[in-house]
């Protein structure tokens, strides 16, 4: 019995984790970080990140915007920047906000534009101060997104105030780009707010001193003089387009690729543009962060390519309970176009606090994900924070999770930090499942087998007074994003909304339709068509 005895010790080790085949050391899981694992350079992608089996993407890389022409706009609060940018890109109420009030416009918002058959980008940036001025809030925020325009643009539009005519400000941005280092930049000054043609040459003349060129007059409300702002343009253009040729054409080569529309969306303050800055990876930040409720205010855009799909994040202001919204200033259109963003989206990520109880406002934005028919994730941030971490405690805050956004039990919870990377890499996987599920398409025999086993299982509840019971005929799928389902019956209303919701788990389950919306429509036959079928069965 001597050899027993170095067996069970054996035996004990190996279960302790600290005895491997070979006297290797146990292999160190490599922490969840995304910064890591991004590439960002134009040479073809190398695979990193963890392994495949942790269901971590293998490649990300953020998508250039640099690839088309970038024209940034810049000058002082109030001058009409955003309006002047949706003029150009032809972009309405759809482009970015624009109100009579300085300081709307914070983070980098890029638009599309075409003009005499050259396509580039426009950016919208806030309106600059050198100087800090009391009750301005993220002046050295705007002023970095500023400086990152003016990196990448090839051309630069100034924006001024003609009926104000020429103030100090204006000045200090003049004197900023004549120390800018690139020389090649291309600088137009556009007069904004001449609307009287028969004043242009009055309120253009104010504006000679800056050093800037010939300023241009124009009206971003009317259009007037803006084709001359574009024309000035183009010599920046081509010279750009004929320098980035083969950037173009990677460009191209990234459009034909498949693309998925994500939409941050939650209530103020939950992590919404730091969980985009972090999926973005170190040195690029993409929106200003702040703890002050109300930071985003326009939809700010991102791409990565991920395993060669690319992924388009949209990062939305803060919505609050709609009692709480004010009706003047900017909050209605930014609540508007948060939700009008989700409603276009392909999946939602809807992020909620972890450390902080679930509210009613949650819930609601829950409900409008499931009423729009759009594919979600929920995302716990935050989630560093939380104290007393354990297995039991986390399943404990998912059921939670689940109970009170019932609109979309549906969805899959990742528990993540965006403030240390923490499982951010397991979004992308989750994302990937709800995209496939949103589009999956199965074949009619299948379904069908899938709710002839269910009403055998449990058959529907009995008609009362006589009547014949609940039946269905066939079933077929109609559409997908979201998968639409036709149930023919003989009665939709003999179906209660239990054994609907019976139904419809029963699909969920066996046809892998999580995180995404059902929609199962019960539908009858008509009197005429029940006729004819019955008359077919009754024939020798």
């Amino acid at each position: 019995m001597g050899w027993l005895r170095p067996l069970l010790l054996a035996v004990l080790a190996y279960g302790a984790g600290a005895w491997r085949p070979g006297g290797r050391a146990p292999a160190l899981r490599r922490p969840s970080r995304l910064g890591a694992t991004i590439d960002d350079t134009e040479a073809p992608e190398a695979a990193f990140g963890a392994s495949s089996s942790s269901g971590a993407p293998k490649r990300l890389k953020r998508v250039p915007r640099g690839a088309r022409p970038t024209v940034a706009i810049i000058g002082r609060p109030n001058v009409g920047k955003s309006s002047l940018v949706n003029r150009l890109c032809d972009a309405g109420k759809k482009g970015t906000i624009a109100v009579n009030e300085a300081g709307v416009t914070r983070d980098r918002v890029y638009q599309k534009a075409e003009w005499c058959g050259r396509t580039f980008d426009v950016v919208d940036t806030g309106g600059l101060l050198f100087e800090d001025e009391e009750g301005a809030l993220f002046l050295d925020e705007i002023r970095e997104q500023a400086t990152l325009a003016l990196r990448e643009a090839c051309a630069c539009v100034v924006v001024v105030d003609g009926r104000a005519g020429s103030t100090r400000l204006d000045d200090d941005i003049a004197r900023f780009l004549r120390r800018w280092p690139d020389q090649t930049l291309e600088v137009v000054l556009a007069v904004n707010k001449c609307e009287s043609a028969e004043r242009e040459a009055e309120l253009v003349a104010d504006f000679w001193p800056l050093g800037l060129g010939e300023p241009r007059a124009c009206s971003a409300i009317h259009g007037n003089g803006v084709a001359e702002v574009l024309d000035a343009l183009l010599p920046a253009l081509d010279a750009s387009i004929e320098a980035k040729a083969a950037q173009i054409k990677t460009m191209d080569a990234i459009d034909a690729k498949p693309h998925v529309n994500v939409c941050f969306l939650g209530r103020p303050n939950v992590g919404k543009s730091s969980l985009l800055n972090r999926f973005l990876g170190p040195g690029e930040t993409r929106a200003i962060v702040s703890d002050v409720a109300g930071t985003t205010r326009d939809a700010v855009d991102a791409e990565l390519d991920v395993d060669g799909t690319i992924f388009r994040f949209v990062d939305t202001a803060g919505v609050r309970r709609k009692a709480r919204v004010t009706k003047q200033g900017t909050e209605p259109e930014m609540v508007a176009r948060a939700l009008r963003t989700a409603r276009l989206a392909d999946v939602v990520l809807l992020v909620v606090d972890a450390t902080q109880e679930l509210s009613d406002q949650d819930a609601a934005l829950a409900q409008r994900v499931a009423d729009d028919g759009r594919a979600c994730v929920v995302l716990a941030n935050k989630w560093d924070a939380y104290e007393d971490k354990d297995e039991a405690s986390t399943r404990a805050v998912e059921k939670k999770i689940k109970e009170t956004l019932t609109a979309v039990s549906w969805a899959e919870v990742v528990f993540l930090s965006a403030k240390t990377g923490q499982r951010c890499l397991k979004v992308y996987a989750a994302l990937q499942r709800a995209v496939d599920a949103h589009r999956r398409r199965v074949a009619t025999a299948t379904l069908n087998e899938v709710i002839r086993d269910a009403m055998l299982w449990q058959p529907p509840p009995a008609s009362a007074g006589g009547k014949a019971g609940a039946k269905i005929y066939f079933v077929s799928q109609t559409a997908v994003a979201p998968p639409t389902i036709v149930a023919m019956c003989n009665s939709p209303t003999a179906f209660t909304d239990n054994y609907k919701r019976y139904l419809e788990r029963k699909l969920r389950e066996s046809l892998n339709f999580a995180g995404t919306p059902v929609s199962f429509i019960f539908r009858g036959r008509r009197l005429r068509d029940s006729n004819r079928d019955a008359a077919k069965r009754s024939k020798p």
